[in-house]
């Protein structure tokens, strides 16, 4: 079953969630420094009656949550469970083998940013909701319901398995602009002593 950690900011998540996977502590992690501002000259300087008043022109939509996942082409069709934090500070992983979950403290699929959907390979009883994810192709399609109704649509672009300790944090959960899909599962060989697998299967995924 696949282990993950957080984070109280995307930016912060991608160095706690390594630490958990390689199987170690959440290490602590400060905030990067901001670069000072250029000087303005005073000719370009705001008035006094302009301070306060400026408001940025970029906004972002707001989408509902994701309720439901499908990918056709690996039989997946499957209710989106939402998950938090558990007590240790890791990411709580979907309750059902056959459930997929999403980390409800990230972005929603649709919004920018690397929103996070995470999934079992197997279980002592059977197969997960992911046992087939590293069959994926690129091109594959993948649909989220949310809750309003709306579709997000994705396109996986590449599947890639990486050794836990050496999990790519900065490709799957670095901020972005653009509205990114990541679904993340176990694979490779499994470790008896552990109990877990040693790698974990990463779909990376654009819109459609």
């Amino acid at each position: 079953m696949p282990s993950y950690a957080r984070g109280p900011v995307l930016a912060a998540l991608v160095l706690i969630l390594l630490a958990v996977l390689a199987g170690g502590p959440p290490a602590a992690v400060s905030a990067p420094a901001l670069s000072a501002p250029l000087s303005a000259s005073a000719a370009e300087a705001p008035s006094p009656e302009q301070q306060g008043t400026f408001r940025s022109a970029r906004t972002y939509d707001t989408v509902a949550e994701p309720v439901r996942l499908r990918i056709p082409a690996l039989d997946v069709d499957s209710k989106v469970q939402r998950l938090g934090l558990q007590r240790d500070g890791s990411i709580a992983v979907p309750a059902r083998t056959d459930v997929a979950g999403w980390y409800e403290n990230g972005p929603r699929p649709g919004q920018p940013g690397p929103a996070v959907i995470l999934g079992h390979v197997d279980s002592h009883t059977g197969p997960g909701i992911f046992i087939d994810l590293y069959r994926a192709k690129a091109g594959t399609t993948v649909r989220v319901d949310r809750a309003d109704g709306s579709v997000a649509t994705f396109k996986i672009t590449r599947i890639a398995r990486v050794p836990k300790v050496r999990f790519p944090t900065d490709l799957v959960y670095a901020p972005t602009l653009d509205p990114t899909l990541r679904l993340v599962t176990c694979g490779g060989s499994f470790d008896r002593a552990r109990g877990s697998y040693r790698d974990n299967v990463i779909a990376f995924a654009s819109p459609a």
